[in-house]
């Protein structure tokens, strides 16, 4: 095994960051990432003459060296000092000083050690923190947020990840968030997107983005300025356990289309994310649940009047929105019925011109719609001959 490997040279290696994070907190990581003394060239050489792959990534320069073992990708990053930072990225240099390491990783409980023989390094109270579900810098607050702005943001990941109660901030944080919320203006979309759909479906959403709103980081991550937080307030009671995408939580702060247009723009969502903001926005007033024994008809309609393949999937997400668990449940057990009539069935019953059979199948269609889809074949085909 690659431990050995290191053993036999005299070469440190541990676990580092956040599967540290979560073998503590009892949970599998999904991925372990090692911390070592070698240098990359040291483990080039290491693996290579062990006959060990490595997989070429473009980590090497920032000291990451990524080998395949058993199916499996480990990535092994040498210790390391920031020596410049542009609030984006980092030069490094290398070290073996393991608190040194440390004190240029974000959070605490994510800047501890794991020896392969169980020993824990904690440097900066980590494991404390974590018990007692705090949300802290590595040092002064300021100064990490400084390195890469993006820390503003996993700051309000961890925090819906791990906190207990919605408002346990160091008002230090706070301040120091507030103070840089500018830097986020030069951080791409892309990297914020990601930091952002991961704190909407996390914990004390609502609470999280009004301190998004009250810090003065919304307008640097594409948020409109005048976001409905009443809203948002209520979708977020309404989606609790329903598995929402982040859109359809997101869209509860939007007003109009454009607000989800300028989201797009700020921070290149997917289209289909795109897609469903703007539907949520257009839909979400008008299109609610019948009065009667059918409650689910409008949506149902709507999905077969709309013959697009994604709008099923819309209109759960719409469901989800509107906090209507049950008719939700129901609508996932419903399949799209399929029309029972085609153009080749009218040609037989002699029916020719195009233009005909165009306005024939609409007929049949409306008929259908009217049986609640329930009509088969035969039963149309005879409206017709009426």
């Amino acid at each position: 095994s690659f431990p050995e490997l290191f053993e036999k040279k005299n070469y440190e290696l541990r676990i580092a960051g956040g599967a540290v994070r979560d073998l503590l907190s009892g949970m599998t990581p999904q991925d372990i990432d090692f911390a070592t003394t070698a240098t990359p060239a040291e483990m080039k050489e290491l693996f290579t003459s062990a006959g060990v792959r490595l997989i070429n990534n473009k980590g090497e320069k920032h000291g990451t060296i990524t080998a395949r073992l058993h199916e499996q990708n480990f990535e092994i990053t040498t210790l390391r000092i920031d020596v410049v930072t542009d609030g984006r990225h980092a030069e490094v240099e290398f070290t073996t000083d393991w608190e040194k390491d440390a004190e240029r990783r974000d959070l605490t409980i994510n800047s501890m050690f794991l020896g392969l023989d169980g020993m824990l390094y904690d440097f900066f109270n980590g494991y404390e923190d974590l018990k007692n579900k705090k949300i802290r810098f590595v040092g002064k607050a300021s100064e990490r947020i400084q390195e890469d702005y993006l820390r503003i943001l996993r700051y309000f990941r961890f925090y819906g990840r791990i906190a207990e109660k919605p408002d346990d901030h160091e008002p230090s944080t706070l301040q120091a968030i507030k103070e840089n919320a500018r830097g986020l203006a030069g951080i791409s979309g892309e990297r914020i997107w990601v930091e952002l759909k991961k704190i909407l479906l996390g914990n004390h959403v609502n609470h999280l983005v009004r301190l998004l709103y009250e810090l003065d980081v919304a307008q640097y991550i594409g948020l409109p300025l005048n976001g409905t937080l009443e809203e948002l307030d209520r979708v977020s009671k309404n989606v609790q356990n329903l598995c929402p995408k982040p859109m359809t939580v997101l869209t509860s702060l939007f007003r109009v289309k454009d607000d989800v247009t300028n989201l797009d723009l700020r921070l290149k969502i997917s289209k289909e994310e795109k897609n469903l903001g703007l539907f949520l926005v257009k839909h979400r007033e008008e299109l609610t649940r019948a009065v009667g024994p059918e409650p689910l008809r409008p949506y149902q309609d709507f999905i077969m009047d709309s013959r697009e393949a994604h709008t099923n999937s819309r209109i759960l997400e719409l469901l989800k929105y509107q906090g209507e668990e049950h008719l939700l449940k129901e609508m996932q057990q419903w399949t799209v019925p399929s029309f029972p009539v085609s153009g080749h069935d009218l040609r037989k019953m002699g029916v020719s011109s195009g233009k005909e059979i165009g306005t024939a199948l609409q007929q049949l269609r409306d008929e259908w719609k009217k049986s609640g889809y329930q009509m088969d074949k035969e039963e149309l085909l005879s409206c017709l001959k009426k």
